[in-house]
């Protein structure tokens, strides 16, 4: 595993710094405050690495920029903002093929995220999921804007004949919940879809079959042959643990296995668990690591009781939740919550 530090295109962040440059928002301090130069914005081809973009937003958030700035980043991106993915997509002969080429080289997009395009039954699913460890703010922020930007792609492609179709997001339901209906008409919102971190969205199928204006066999075949190239170049982040953690702190460690976990960086079981070994831990140690975070935020609660918090955690009573928890910890969770009421115990992990 190569520990390389991820580089994302800075092409869209450029975007976003534009948009609140033309609000009359302080941009200046703004790229102060995340360490980037406007001159590095400036470049077509440069990279920010991932903590520069989390430095970027959580900067523009604690500055008060607008909660539903995403959307509207999203609505400026076109199929031509993604270089030469975008120029394959525009050349497919269909729409499933556009979108599975997206699929096949989301990581020149995005490589903190992962496409996936498939057919279930009479429906079209897209899904992008993270791939990379990173904050509850910042993943919610690029979901909006993925949201956003395939919604106007999608009906770029389409001519504008965009269907009806199903939106499921991992987060809450935001409070500009009304903008979705504004710059996506047509989206049936579902917040706090719970299968995984991440972004699902169901079409009708018949949209697969459509085909772009600009299709051409030629320039398709000579972009997917760039593209083949330029993604072998891609520096790729595998801060495995980091990136298990939060899928499992998202999702709550019952939902998520490590086989679905292995399926999302295209890695067979065998090979994530290899990864985590190399990095001192595995993913049963990671899983309890989580399950002890969520008894231990619960216990916290003087409100709940120690039967109710068993119940929320899939134990059928206290005294198995008791038994497995001193096994873990070293403490009943009742010792354990007393010792943190008297401002004794350890802090949760």
């Amino acid at each position: 595993m190569t520990t390389e530090v991820p580089e994302l295109p800075v092409r869209y962040y450029a975007k976003l710094f534009d948009l609140l440059d033309a609000v009359g928002f302080d941009t200046e301090t703004l790229l102060q405050k995340a360490g980037i130069s406007r001159r590095l914005l400036a470049k077509p081809d440069a990279c920010l690495r991932l903590s520069q973009v989390e430095a970027f937003v959580d900067a523009a958030v604690a500055m008060g920029i607008r909660h539903d700035i995403a959307l509207d980043l999203g609505a400026m991106i076109k199929l031509s903002s993604h270089s030469m993915v975008g120029y394959a997509m525009l050349s497919s002969p269909t729409v499933d093929y556009a979108l599975r080429t997206a699929s096949r080289f989301f990581r020149l997009i995005l490589p903190s995220f992962r496409m996936s395009c498939r057919h279930e039954d009479d429906r079209l699913v897209l899904e992008f999921t993270p791939v990379m460890p990173m904050s509850r703010l910042v993943m919610t922020f690029h979901l909006e804007a993925i949201a956003s930007a395939v919604h106007h792609e999608l009906r770029e492609i389409l001519r504008n004949a965009m269907p009806p179709y199903e939106l499921y997001a991992s987060y809450a339901m935001p409070p500009h919940a009304a903008r979705y209906a504004e710059l996506m008409p047509g989206a049936r919102c579902h917040f706090g879809w719970t299968a995984r971190p991440g972004l699902r969205l169901v079409y009708p199928l018949e949209i697969a079959h459509f085909s772009p204006e600009l299709a051409d066999t030629a320039a398709l075949r000579m972009a997917e042959n760039r593209c083949r190239t330029l993604v072998r170049n891609v520096v790729s982040d595998r801060r495995v643990s980091a990136w298990v953690l939060m899928m499992l702190r998202e999702a709550a460690d019952s939902l998520l296995t490590l086989e679905e976990l292995a399926h999302t960086l295209n890695l067979s079981p065998r090979t994530l668990d290899r990864y985590l070994v190399q990095e001192n831990t595995g993913f049963r140690a990671l899983r309890a690591q989580v399950h002890q975070e969520r008894a231990q935020a619960l216990l916290d609660n003087p409100v709940l009781s120690i039967t109710q918090i068993a119940h929320e955690l899939g134990y059928t009573d206290a005294s198995n939740f008791s038994r497995a928890y001193q096994r873990l910890t070293g403490q009943t969770p009742s010792a354990w919550r007393a010792a943190r009421l008297a401002g004794v115990g350890d802090d949760p992990v």
